[in-house]
């Protein structure tokens, strides 16, 4: 499914892979008791919390920004036919790729692909299969950029054993794109992504986790990866998910993009929140509550 919205003079669309109740909060939120969970139950639920399931919604997307000549793809989601642990994962077979040319975003279209960190749910439509049993960029066009610093640490890490959160993404989702010489490594030093975005850097879930800042028609956009996977982080910002890599650093840029992003009323775009997917954080006393952005009617884009 595609939800798409203009601002200033960016289009971005919403494309979802999969959403659905699938993940248990003690496994994913591992400091939070259940009863601090029922206390925020009506907070969150219907489109984050099935509370009768006990299961929290968590969506993949792929958030597409067209902008000026540039068709740009923020994460890319699981991707098709990827051997995975996770049963919910393991060898896909969707229809992202109809719904990104739907989207003006097909294939061959994409000049931009921006990866926020590396973990297998945010790098899988990288590649394709090939005829030969091998893995093919999936955007021949793009120029795909991934922060240095967890390309630096996964390289290293997977030298000394497997990890959980990666898979076999780096094999088959990232190690392709450099072998095809598609990659650009990115800090905040490098200059704006695609020549439009300011490189953010977001810390703690992953050491090198960045976000990709777009300021258009005197709107802010962030497209802010992995620092929430749900809008409870921002009823409770201490809580981290169980794959937060660096928990202290990940509490502290939490609380800084809440801060910023409250000030700024910054459009967040996060990647597993459920509908509306994004939306913007306000201010409650010394808290802070989620509001949801609601999509306009479905119009899809001209296909240029």
């Amino acid at each position: 499914m595609i939800l798409s919205r203009t601002i200033g003079d960016a289009r971005i669309t919403s494309v979802i892979e999969y959403a659905a109740p699938t993940h248990d909060p003690a496994f994913l939120f591992p400091d939070l008791p259940q009863h601090e969970l029922d206390a925020l139950a009506d907070a969150l639920a219907p489109h984050h919390y099935v509370p009768a399931m006990n299961r929290l919604i968590i969506s993949i997307r792929l958030w597409v920004l067209q902008i000026d000549d540039k068709v740009i793809v923020v994460d890319t989601g699981v991707g098709n036919a990827k051997p995975r642990a996770a049963a919910r994962m393991d060898r896909l077979n969707n229809r992202v790729p109809e719904w990104l040319e739907a989207a003006g975003a097909g294939f061959d279209r994409v000049t931009h692909v921006l990866q926020t960190h590396l973990h297998m749910d945010h790098t899988g439509w990288n590649t394709v299969p090939g005829k030969d049993g091998n893995w093919l960029p999936a955007f021949p066009n793009a120029r795909y950029l991934m922060p240095a610093r967890d390309f630096a640490h996964y390289e290293n890490a997977l030298r000394q054993g497997p990890d959980a959160v990666m898979d076999s993404s780096w094999t088959d989702s990232v190690l392709p794109i450099a072998d095809a010489g598609l990659l650009d490594l990115v800090t905040e030093t490098t200059g704006p992504a695609a020549g439009c975005l300011d490189v953010v850097p977001l810390p703690g879930h992953t050491p090198g986790m960045v976000g990709y800042r777009l300021e258009t028609g005197g709107k802010e956009i962030l497209f802010c990866g992995d620092v929430f996977h749900s809008p409870l982080q921002i009823l409770r910002p201490e809580i981290n998910t169980a794959y937060c890599a660096l928990p202290d650093i990940a509490r502290q840029t939490r609380a800084r993009v809440l801060d910023e992003a409250a000030e700024r009323g910054t459009l967040l775009c996060p990647m597993h929140f459920g509908a509306p997917h994004c939306g913007y954080i306000r201010r409650e006393g010394q808290s802070y509550r989620f509001e949801g952005s609601e999509w306009p009617a479905l119009t899809l884009p001209p296909i240029r």
